[in-house]
């Protein structure tokens, strides 16, 4: 454990401006995503200082230790607290993102936190006060917003090129369902494939669309093959849920774990319009290869490349912000409205 410094409080320091030249972040949360994250903006020394690592696990702890020494290392995000930091990247199990990311927004740091920012809308809605009370900067990882091909067709949708949004298909299917146990854990995941899969589709199909009211939400959720309903029993590993938009326009989603699908995932988006259509589809079955096309007619425009390395380009951009301004953004505030329509999934 490194010796605990004695630094100026946060409300010493502008909210407009960072502490250090370079931002000193901590890292609370060691797994494949956490490694990811920590190692996608180390990769440039220059870029930020590893101040603090943070994880349960004695093993993933001396592993991040060992490539970054001079970091202070716990297995409590509290002791994380104690150091002078002016942000925190958290990639721990869902259950644990809020309270997490209000202890470090009450201490004055800006937070980057792995999808869900919390397992229910009343949780979400605190993240958000606290964001708000502290005015610091929250960004949350919904990483296939920054897909070049989803960011260029969603500029074309809001443009008007195929005209009004009539409906919307999604579909997110997983071969294979959850590796890590507590994914499995109701308290630690805080819901099954919706939450884990599905999120991401509502999160796009909004988006792209700037983020319209949705009226009226239809649901059904099943594990192993029989119906559920909320999240106090068995965690869902398929979900169908169909929303209503105050403009008329439909949007329904499917995802699933443990499908049987002939690849290992099945992920794809069918948009119809007025005057157009688009798609964003998954090549080959990966979870990581993706086609965007917009189409008129028999025509078809690939937007964007299939191979894409899209996958940390929401940290960056958190951190360009960071690096301008630790204060508050309005843009989080959206989170409120995904949030609601699961927590409308699950009780419907």
């Amino acid at each position: 454990m490194s010796a605990r410094l004695q630094v100026p409080t946060q409300s010493a320091i502008p909210a407009s401006r960072l502490a250090h030249a370079r931002p000193r972040l901590g890292f609370v949360g060691l797994g494949w995503i956490g490694r990811k994250r920590l190692d996608a903006l180390t990769a440039d020394s220059s870029a930020i200082e590893v101040a603090a690592l943070v994880d349960s696990d004695a093993d993933r702890l001396r592993a991040a230790a060992a490539v970054h020494p001079d970091a202070s290392v716990s297995p409590d995000v509290d002791e994380l607290l104690d150091e002078d930091l002016d942000a925190v990247v958290i990639a721990t199990p869902n259950g644990l993102h809020a309270n997490q990311a209000i202890a470090c927004l009450e201490r004055g740091l800006a937070v980057f936190c792995q999808k869900p920012l919390a397992t229910t809308l009343s949780d979400v809605q605190r993240v958000l006060a606290a964001a708000r009370a502290a005015d610091r900067l929250l960004g949350i990882d919904f990483c296939y917003r920054y897909i070049t091909g989803m960011r260029e067709l969603r500029r074309r949708l809001m443009s008007g090129e195929i005209g009004e949004v009539i409906a919307i298909s999604a579909v997110f299917h997983n071969a294979y369902g959850p590796d890590k146990s507590w994914c499995k854990s109701p308290a630690l995941a805080g819901g099954g494939c919706l939450l884990d899969l599905g999120v991401h589709l509502l999160d796009l199909a909004l988006w792209v669309q700037g983020m319209p009211p949705t009226e009226r939400v239809r649901s059904r959720l099943f594990a192993h093959g029989q119906p559920v309903q909320g999240r106090a029993g068995e965690l869902e590993d398929l979900a169908y849920a169909e929303f209503i938009q105050a403009n008329g326009a439909i949007v329904r989603l499917c995802c699933s774990w443990y499908a049987h699908i002939g690849q290992p995932a099945q992920i794809r988006m069918e948009i119809a319009g007025t005057r157009g259509g688009a798609s964003w589809r998954n090549v080959d079955g990966s979870f990581y290869d993706f086609d965007v096309h917009l189409f008129h007619g028999t025509e078809r425009e690939q937007l964007g490349t299939s191979r894409d390395d899209w996958g940390t380009r929401a940290l960056r951009a958190w951190l360009r912000q960071l690096q301008v301004s630790k204060r508050f953004d309005a843009e989080a505030e959206n989170i409120v409205r995904s949030a609601a329509l699961i927590e409308e999934v699950y009780r419907a």
